[in-house]
């Protein structure tokens, strides 16, 4: 090859570069690898949404933030596939949702179609189980690594396809829509290659093929006429060993006498101890024992010898043999490549199909405006997490056309992260063509979906958990355009208060009023002075968790349902009682809280609590009235130390 200009990337000085350096190092390090190698493509990250390892995290897209396991996950929820390659594939989809709306709905077609006949998603899921992992098997004999038993799983998988093939033409040719144009162009992608399959039935043996070569019989009789004439040969010398036993004791008259084999002394005859005595002169002896003695002759030698080598022999035949099997596999190798690859591309659309019946879930709209309309949208994980007898309780999220921003408040525990989390998952879901958990969604093509969910201190890196915080909501600022998703959950909590709710204020008016922003945002936040931005920014608007509250008893009960306002209160200390703070603390808290919302920000006194303690905030304070009018510039040391003497026996 003399020009790259077939591959389209004659262009793209910079990707050639890095495609060398990478052809380079595996030449160096792995040059079996290079087989691995079939063509080159271009990837470009315009095609696939981008993820922030935040959002990915936030979001538990592949794994759970406590763990690390697949289980409680986005992938844990969808993944039904039934072979490695396809979960491989599906996961892969949930780390890279598209872009393309055309693409979105040709995926969403073929979920459809298997989601609409659940007896053709049952069938090719059975036919697809037994397949395996054809896709890595192939890649191990381009690798020179495969052994007997891969060939026998791309043998058994090869077999396995025109089943599958009748399953997905006959539905394509009764003529059900459009939801099956993706199915058929699938069919015509799985190709059963009969010319490898006749190749591999041929040349290997029909047992249960081995890992390795250690043993003979890999290759089928007939396949080989060297191989064959060494087989022959060890197969007179095996028999007349096997009958030398009945002879050497027919001739010997030594009832005793039996042939044997170890691998540190070859073949022997064994006698007893009392009848050595009588062995033929022709028996040599090899080897004494407590109660037997063994002996070799010189013809026995020479059918070990012949035996052995021929076993030998056979290993060497065997393995070359089963390397030109090889060769004649990997020139065809792209061929089932591309099966292998829309089996997997199958078995994820089966898997998102699957569980859509499961769980109820619906195919959502996909539009190219900035649209974002979820009715009754579900969790896809907590739902599925939840306790026996509980039900999620469903939301609808509708943005309105000149809305941009809403600010989220509630208590604690009532669900606003949650419901914020289940937009985004949403969203997602339907960009890697899924159905989603909802009564219905009609969902704009989103860029980028960005989360500020919590934070945690990297020490190793000198970062503070407000720190972290911080950098994450630079990067969304920066980063964000008007069609991204921003979830921001609880922005300037890790500092003071004050600190904290002019940073979340300043943060809302710019994504409100930057002109390359305006992304459609969700703001959890408990800082309820957020709620007048409604009133000042014309696409801000306030929704809230409801609850109800028994005065009474003095509890109170989340609905988890979203609802048009803001909230007044956040009634953290009665969560604090559901997680068992001491009935002391929490009968103080509710104490200082009630003084501290009638000063409403004034100077406040608190009534004491049952132990000796000052008021909170004093109305005044003699200490610091004598502090403010001594003149300390004009004393004395010796009347300073008299003066601190003095206000220690008075204030002590």
């Amino acid at each position: 090859m003399t020009t790259l200009a077939g591959f389209g990337i004659e262009q793209q000085s910079l990707a050639i570069r890095c495609a060398g350096a990478i052809l380079h190092y595996l030449k160096e390090t792995r040059p079996n690898a290079l087989n691995l190698l079939v063509g080159l493509s271009t990837y470009s990250t315009s095609e696939f949404m981008s993820l922030d390892s935040a959002t990915r995290k936030n979001l538990e897209l592949t794994e759970t933030i406590r763990g690390g396991a697949m289980k409680g996950s986005l992938l844990g929820i969808l993944d039904k596939t039934v072979t490695p390659m396809g979960a491989r594939l599906l996961r892969s989809w949930v780390s890279q949702p598209l872009l393309n709306p055309n693409e979105i709905n040709a995926r969403l077609d073929a979920v459809a179609a298997l989601h609409g006949d659940g007896v053709l998603r049952a069938e090719i899921r059975a036919a697809l189980k037994p397949l395996g992992d054809l896709e890595r098997l192939v890649n191990r004999v381009l690798a020179h690594t495969a052994v007997p038993r891969d060939l026998g799983g791309i043998r058994y998988a090869l077999a396995a396809l025109p089943k599958l093939k009748e399953l997905i033409g006959n539905k394509g040719n009764e003529g059900k829509g459009v939801s099956f144009i993706s199915l058929v162009s699938l069919d015509s992608q799985i190709d059963p290659s009969p010319d490898i399959l006749r190749l591999i039935q041929e040349s290997l043996a029909d047992d249960d093929l081995p890992s390795n070569f250690d043993h003979p019989g890999i290759i089928r009789s007939g396949w080989s006429a060297e191989l064959d004439g060494v087989m022959s040969a060890s197969k007179g010398a095996r028999e007349w060993i096997a009958g030398l036993e009945k002879v050497e004791r027919e001739r010997t008259g030594l009832k005793t006498l039996k042939v044997g084999y170890n691998k540190v002394f070859g073949y022997y005859i064994e006698i007893s101890k009392a009848a050595a005595e009588g062995a033929p002169e022709n028996y040599i002896r090899k080897q004494t024992l407590v109660n037997a003695e063994r002996f070799i002759t010189p013809e026995l030698k020479e059918y070990e010898t012949l035996v052995l080598n021929a076993e030998e022999r056979i290993l060497e035949i065997e393995e070359r043999l089963f390397k030109e099997v090889c060769a004649q596999i990997i020139a065809q190798s792209n061929r089932l490549l591309i099966t292998a690859r829309a089996l997997a591309r199958l078995d994820a659309l089966a898997s998102l199909a699957e569980t859509a019946s499961r769980e109820k879930y619906v195919r959502p709209n996909i539009t190219g405006d900035l649209r974002l309309e979820i009715r009754e949208g579900r969790h896809p994980v907590v739902e599925k997490f939840l306790e026996s007898g509980q039900r999620f309780v469903p939301n609808d999220v509708i943005f309105e056309e000149d809305e941009s921003v809403r600010i989220i408040t509630g208590p604690n525990m009532s669900g606003k992260s949650t419901a914020c989390r289940m937009v985004a998952m949403i969203v997602l879901m339907a960009q890697i063509g899924s159905f989603v958990p909802a009564e219905s969604a009609t969902i704009g093509i989103v860029d980028r979906i960005f989360t500020r969910i919590g934070a945690q201190d990297e020490i190793h890196a000198g970062q503070s958990t407000f720190m972290v915080e911080m950098i994450e909501t630079a990067n969304i600022l920066h980063h964000a355009t008007n069609r991204s998703l921003l979830v921001l959950d609880e922005i300037g909590r890790g500092t003071s208060t004050y600190d904290g709710l002019s940073l979340a204020w300043a943060i809302v008016e710019y994504v409100h009023n930057h002109p390359r922003l305006r992304a459609k945002t969700l703001f959890a936040t408990h800082y309820h002075e957020l709620t007048e931005l409604a009133n000042l920014l014309p696409n801000v608007r306030n929704y809230n968790i409801a609850v109800t509250e028994d005065a009474a008893a003095g509890t109170v009960v989340f609905l988890h349902r979203i609802v048009p306002g803001g909230a007044d209160r956040s009634y953290g200390i009665h969560v604090a009682q559901m997680a068992g703070l001491p009935k002391t603390v929490i009968n103080r808290a509710q104490e200082i809280l009630a003084t501290l919302e009638a000063s409403s920000g004034d100077v406040v006194k608190t009534e004491p609590s049952t132990a000796n303690q000052i008021a909170l905030f004093p109305e005044t304070n003699p200490l610091l009235d004598e502090l403010k009018s001594l003149d300390v510039s004009s004393m004395t040391p010796l009347e300073a130390l008299n003066k601190l003497f003095e206000w220690q026996k008075r204030f002590g």
